[in-house]
């Protein structure tokens, strides 16, 4: 396989990501202390690694589906993850920035949604790189279902 500029570019991008979440997360964590909790919400350092192999993963799969697309499908899959990043810090940001938990439940449902429409639009060119955002969708559907606990105990 042959050097492409993607290689570093959608790394980069990831890690750009991670890090302007992480930065809004710390910000409000003091908050997130103070709030009360459901019994089954996992520790910080266990949620820390979950969305780093998730992210992993979402690069890997985006790093194949870039190279194999073409054409519209190229472009939607692009459009797609950029929607699916935007609503990734949208979510830390609502959640832990603006401490508005009742709309975090919403925007954690788009990202939700956004994570399936990869896997549609990816499934066409790479099945194997649709699957690796299937623990991502489902991470995503445990986090909306704990936003909701957390606005649940604490409105």
């Amino acid at each position: 396989m042959s050097f492409k500029p993607n290689h570093i570019v959608i790394p980069l991008i990831t890690v750009a990501t991670i890090s302007v979440g992480s930065l809004v997360t710390s910000a409000g964590m003091n908050w997130y202390k103070t709030l009360n909790l459901p019994a089954f919400t996992p520790s910080g350092s266990f949620i820390g690694t979950v969305w780093t192999i998730l992210f992993i993963l979402a690069t890997i799969s985006a790093l194949i589906a870039w190279n194999k697309a073409w054409g519209k499908r190229k472009t939607a899959i692009g459009a797609a993850f950029v929607l699916n990043i935007l609503l990734n810090v949208g979510w830390s940001s609502l959640f832990f920035g603006l401490h508005f938990i009742g709309p975090a439940i919403y925007e954690a449902a788009l990202l939700g949604l956004s994570v399936l429409l990869l896997i549609i639009l990816i499934w066409r060119v790479s099945k194997p790189a649709s699957w690796l955002l299937v623990p991502y969708l489902a991470w995503v559907l445990f986090a909306t279902f704990l936003t909701y606990t957390i606005w649940s105990l604490n409105k």
